[in-house]
């Protein structure tokens, strides 16, 4: 499917803009995961809050990763703009399938994650 250059600096803003927002999430995740892990000893507790440090770990890498990859897409575009800037209102690219794939996919992670995490901190908190 093609679409223009336009949709896509649109698409890239956005969703870095939700990743911004999944960052901060999980900054606030951990400091309630601090929290729960002051306030309890028990051993079950300990390991469930283990369990989504590392959940959270996972998914600022993979925040992380995304973010590169949609700031490379974008670079690409300028350049693209930059060696031929004639007519850029009317080009046609392909649209970025992966990346939407990718975007949704981290989406759905993250709020199945957010999902246990707020069960977990209902029992605890």
């Amino acid at each position: 499917m093609k679409t223009s250059i336009y949709s896509q600096h649109y698409d890239h803003s956005g969703w870095l803009n939700k990743l911004d927002f999944y960052n901060d999430e999980m900054k606030i995740m951990q400091q309630k995961l601090e929290e729960v892990n002051s306030k309890n000893t028990a051993n079950e507790v300990r390991k469930s809050v283990e369990h989504f440090q590392n959940q959270l770990f996972i998914q600022k890498n993979n925040s992380d990763k995304l973010r590169h990859h949609i700031k490379r897409e974008e670079k690409e575009i300028q350049n693209s703009i930059k060696s031929n800037p004639v007519a850029v209102d009317h080009r046609k690219t392909e649209d970025h399938t992966e990346e939407r794939s990718m975007m949704e996919s981290f989406e759905k992670n993250f709020n199945l994650l957010r999902k246990e995490f707020n069960a977990f901190l209902s029992e605890r908190l």
